[in-house]
């Protein structure tokens, strides 16, 4: 039995240094491939990598098992430089069953290393695989290097010491891949070794701690491979980081978002894949002052939270493009109540049910526009896990700055994802200011306006205050519901106005590059990431190239139009068919391209990289 504290020792082989590596694992849903590659990622980030992860798992429940619909797959990036994405190429592919490696098998560079577990390429495996011939004895993996492990029965043979069923032993063969990729790229077993340790029954916990160390021994022992890997620390600005998801920066941001405006944040929602997770974390922070509604509906759950807002808190609620669709008409009521409120979206594919567990960019119109009437709110996106905290506080500062609802766009990339975060002090971060009025003894008015539209946000059972609210259309002032049209335009007008100041505030796009040139890349969302990458190419071979990314998309940048027409051509990426590209025309008749890709997949920096190419090509 392996100690507590009795971890690998130090290989023997040689090691070579090298500044960044793609490792993707691949099985059944139920292998565990996304444990294996989120501790790999946390034990990387602990050593001083940079990472950025890309989960990838099946959108039913429970996929056939053994066929490729149901692999699951998780991809993890380390780097001694910024990882911007979770990488182009793989060069490591753990494959725990026939499916998994002809799933993936497109996706791998020539020269890549295969790593397959030999027990599951049995007769059975390989016809739900729909594989007539086994590719481990064919011509189809030539091109690899493919490391056959009988990964089952060897974890089966390294588990006997633990008391613990058959199936469970089988169940470990996560860990024993993971200690694989442990020796292969030097990475530390103990963060693992904790982990498993805090998460498991001691039964459990023996076996995938011995499992852990067998997967190590064999990479050692074995003479498939001549020598490891070591990726040096990345050297990021000082300060202390963390791991963290982009649910997880999200719900923290809310919470610290709360904390700045002296605030008892509510988050109501219902389940839905990929948001169900921000309410999971919320709902363990009640230290904080945070309550959480699991709602019985889509529409119960942004009600109760614009109910919150009336009674003075931070109301907040989440959803996917479905659940948007249905909280439509509530908040087409929050608009005309004027009530701060943060409504989150994590995009995913559709139509309908769609691809739940894929990534899209496809909410960005029904965010701007898709409300009955004349219902305008500002639209922030978050580029990246750590951003959805950022996003989060700034979506919640205008919202009381405005008295308005505030729709906050991530996408399931995003939210899955994972990257080093450097935790802020929340000292240094400018305070949310609010005030609640008090009656000064004259006939107050709940829809009188300050300098920028917003009216007073004043709590129910304050003397003086009474007021009415309502989805009547309101008489500017007083509040009293109107029929008048001249009232009702004025009102529609002052709504949109309130909107536009939004961007009087909002964080300025950044801008990398040149402000004029031959082609400019604009990107929103989860994105930023590939686009930034590829720009940064372009430019390091000369190219006049520039890059900007949008958080605010509605009201889009003022000075945005200048600075398209700087350019002879613009560029934008999206998830989509081209809804940010739909915008950009309308607004500043600018002749902007797309890069469409619809296929519940993240861009690649290649991807942009030969649109690049191909525009460039064509200006010459």
């Amino acid at each position: 039995m392996i100690a507590n504290d009795q971890i690998a020792t130090q290989p023997q082989k040689p090691r070579l240094e090298v500044d960044s590596v793609v490792v993707r694992f691949a099985g059944d849903s139920g292998d565990g491939m996304q444990l294996a590659g989120s501790q790999v990622a946390l034990s990387s980030a602990l050593m001083g990598n940079d990472i950025a992860t890309f989960p990838d798992y099946p959108a039913e429940i429970r996929a056939p098992k053994g066929t490729p619909a149901g692999v699951s797959g998780f991809q993890v990036h380390f780097s001694s430089k910024a990882a911007m994405t979770p990488g182009d190429d793989i060069d490591v592919l753990v494959a725990m069953n026939p499916a998994a490696l002809k799933a993936n098998l497109s996706n791998l560079p020539v020269q890549s290393t295969i790593v397959v577990d030999a027990d599951a390429f049995d007769a059975k495996g390989l016809r739900l695989a729909k594989y007539e011939d086994d590719p481990l004895r064919s011509s189809a993996l030539d091109d690899f290097q493919v490391i056959e492990a009988p990964i089952t029965s060897l974890t089966r043979n390294a588990v006997t010491d633990a008391d613990v069923s058959h199936k469970i032993a089988t169940q470990c063969r996560n860990f024993f891949a993971m200690g694989i990729i442990y020796w292969l790229y030097g990475r530390e077993l103990d963060a693992t070794i904790r982990f498993i340790n805090n998460k498991f029954s001691e039964e459990i916990a023996t076996a995938g701690r011995l499992a852990l160390q067998a997967g190590w021994n064999y990479g050692e022992t074995t003479e498939a491979f001549e020598r490891s890997y070591q990726v040096p620390a990345a050297s990021p600005a000082p300060g202390l980081y963390r791991n963290v998801t982009g649910n997880e920066a999200l719900a923290m941001g809310l919470i610290a978002a709360a904390h700045l405006s002296g605030r008892n944040l509510f988050y109501s929602a219902y389940p839905i894949t990929p948001a169900s997770d921000i309410l999971h974390r919320l709902s363990r922070t009640t230290e904080c002052g945070t309550r959480t509604l699991q709602a019985e509906d889509e529409i119960a759950a942004i009600c109760a939270a614009i109910g919150a807002s009336y009674g003075g808190a931070m109301g907040a609620t989440g959803s996917s493009g479905p659940g948007i669709a249905l909280k439509t008409e509530a908040l087409g009521l929050a608009v005309m109540l004027e009530l701060p409120l943060v409504v989150v979206n994590v995009q995913r594919g559709g139509p309908s049910t769609g691809l739940p567990t894929k990534v899209e960019q496809t909410d960005l119109l029904q965010a701007v526009l898709g409300r009955n009437g004349e219902a305008p709110m500002p639209v922030l996106a978050a580029s990246g896990p750590g951003d959805c905290f950022n996003t989060a506080v700034e979506a919640w500062r205008i919202a009381t700055k405005l008295m308005t609802p505030v729709m906050l766009l991530s996408d399931a990339f995003t939210a899955n994802g994972a990257e080093p975060w450097r935790i802020p002090d929340i000292s240094d971060m400018e305070p949310i200011t609010v005030d609640h009025p008090q009656s000064d003894g004259t006939v107050f008015k709940p829809y009188s306006r300050d300098e920028w539209l917003a009216r007073p946000w004043a709590l129910p059972g304050t003397p003086g205050l009474t007021h009415r609210i309502g989805g009547i259309e309101k008489s500017d002032g007083t509040g009293e519901i109107s029929y008048d049209p001249a009232n009702h335009e004025h009102m529609v007008r002052l709504r949109a106005e309130k909107t536009a100041r939004a961007a009087q505030f909002a964080p300025a796009p950044e801008i990398f590059g040149e402000t004029t040139g031959d082609l400019l890349v604009v990107s929103w969302g989860g994105t930023f990431g590939a686009c930034r990458a590829a720009v940064d190419q372009a430019q390091q071979s000369g190219r006049k190239v520039t890059h900007m990314h949008l958080r605010c998309l509605n009201p889009l940048p003022p000075e945005l139009g200048e600075t398209l027409k700087g350019f002879k051509r613009v560029l934008a990426p999206e998830l989509n068919t081209g809804q940010l590209r739909h915008l950009l025309r309308a607004q500043f008749l600018v002749d902007v391209r797309g890069l469409n890709k619809i296929k519940g997949q993240p861009f690649w920096i290649k991807d942009i990289t030969q649109a690049i190419d191909s525009l460039l090509h064509q200006e010459n």
